[in-house]
């Protein structure tokens, strides 16, 4: 049976929230991937809390998290009445909630050195408590041995990669 030769990584990220809100932490991953030298591959990212989220969402304009707070303000309202789960305050259960509506986890490709995301996208940690907390997100990367090409279509001034074949096999 072949083998497949490829190369898995890891490092954590220590992020100190200032409680609800948005946190931007793609110039943190993008240094990951930049100091890993992986040319090529998957980051994979995943925070190790069930109160926080990680969400791929505009960079450009920071109206768009407030109107997801807002959104998400109404749909999981904090203090709910129906909710038993309260023991860390009226914040807690809503919180556990919101986390779970939105993502954990995220795999963002690697082209070129870099994390291949579109012009407007960044990674974000999404914090769903109202205090502080300090939240851990695990960036393991994948770096694939094989034949990528060049696409004609551009992604921040630079040439996307698409693959060709993910592995050699020896």
């Amino acid at each position: 049976m072949p083998k497949i030769k490829h190369m898995i990584k890891q490092q954590t990220l220590q992020i100190q929230t200032r409680g609800r809100g948005t946190y931007d932490i793609t110039r943190q991953v993008e240094q990951i991937i930049h100091e890993s030298t992986v040319r090529n591959g998957l980051c994979h990212l995943f925070i190790q809390h069930t109160s926080a989220s990680l969400i791929l969402c505009e960079n450009a304009d920071p109206s768009v998290r407030d109107d997801l707070e807002i959104f998400m303000a109404r749909l999981v309202p904090d203090g709910d009445p129906t909710f038993e789960h309260i023991q860390e305050g009226p914040d807690d259960m809503p919180a556990h909630l919101r986390s779970i509506l939105t993502k954990m986890d995220l795999t963002i490709p690697i082209c070129n050195g870099r994390c291949a995301l579109g012009t407007w996208q960044g990674i974000f940690l999404w914090e769903h408590r109202t205090h502080p907390h300090k939240r851990q997100v695990l960036v393991p990367y994948l770096l694939f041995r094989g034949v990528w090409r060049l696409s004609p279509e551009s992604n921040r001034g630079q040439r996307l990669c698409r693959p060709l074949h993910f592995f050699i096999f020896q």
